[in-house]
């Protein structure tokens, strides 16, 4: 549903409604705006970042991420980002401590690395799960097209990676 539609769907229930409809109207509309948001995808900038459990420098410790692991903006918060990263766990990090080039990282046992965004076309190379690979684009459907540590550049299918 786009804003306009939302907007005339609203007067409508105004007008006709009760309370708890127009109640249930606004969380619909909250939910769908937050579901055409655009996902902020970032990298870690640095080798042994420290991930905490809190938006402070005092909070506890979860762990240390490795420089390019991709991880999804979740929350943006005074110089700090809940992250999530590819297994789901989610973590706060300084936001000095990431960066705007994205990587992906390989969810599967071996992807496959195409010449071209077609699984017919001339297999590159594969990649052992949890590898990360430079994201280029992801201008065809289905398909990230990504660029491996060696410099060679290829498509991977969506379903073999996470962070795009």
């Amino acid at each position: 549903m786009n804003q306009s539609q939302g907007k005339i769907l609203l007067r409508g229930l105004i007008r006709f409604g009760n309370g708890l409809q127009k109640a249930l109207l606004v969380i619909a509309l909250s939910f769908s705006s937050y579901a055409n948001a655009e996902i902020e995808y970032y990298s870690i900038a640095e080798n042994a970042v420290v991930m905490y459990d809190a938006p402070s420098l005092k909070a506890d410790k979860l762990f240390v991420a490795s420089r390019y692991l991709p991880v999804e903006a979740v929350v943006n918060v005074e110089g700090w980002v809940k992250v999530r990263d590819s297994s789901g766990s989610l973590a706060w990090v300084e936001k000095k401590a990431l960066s705007q080039q994205r990587y992906v990282v390989v969810i599967v046992p071996m992807a496959d690395v195409f010449q071209s965004a077609n699984a017919s076309s001339t297999l590159i190379y594969q990649v052992e799960e949890n590898s990360v690979l430079e994201w280029i684009d992801s201008d065809t459907q289905g398909w990230v097209k990504v660029r491996h540590a060696d410099g060679q550049t290829g498509y991977v299918k969506v379903t073999q990676v996470w962070g795009s």
